[in-house]
């Protein structure tokens, strides 16, 4: 069976509330409320699938273990790999962030996003 989530439907009410901080990312400044809502996890925990809002702020990311495919509903963000160019990202962006990234993001408006982590 297909696991189907209207991501139009969700809210910030159906989620679950947490500050953003390690081991996902390192806020750099003030706290940065984020939700989210988990649509799937693998046995093996080596696939997780949600939904995930956060409020502006800049934080450091660093995808040692995992990488992460999102794609964006809606708010912007620049994110900024070491060493590279800074990347503008907007809603209906999917972007990749492969095994090894690092780097930081800048959420300038707030970010709803879809997620899916990979090991």
């Amino acid at each position: 069976m297909a696991i189907v989530c209207r991501t139009g439907a969700v809210t910030r009410a159906d989620q679950t509330h947490t500050p953003l901080e390690l081991p996902l990312a390192d806020p750099l400044g003030a706290d940065i409320a984020t939700t989210y809502l988990e649509v799937f996890s693998g046995k093996a925990a080596s696939l997780d699938v949600g939904i995930w809002e956060t409020d502006p702020g800049r934080s450091r990311w660093d995808f040692t273990d995992s990488g992460e495919v999102i794609y964006v509903i809606s708010g912007r963000m620049t994110v900024t790999e070491d060493g590279k160019e800074p990347q503008h990202i907007e809603p209906g962006d999917l972007v990749v962030f492969p095994v090894g990234w690092a780097g930081f993001w800048e959420v300038t408006e707030p970010l709803k996003k879809v997620y899916v982590i990979f090991e």
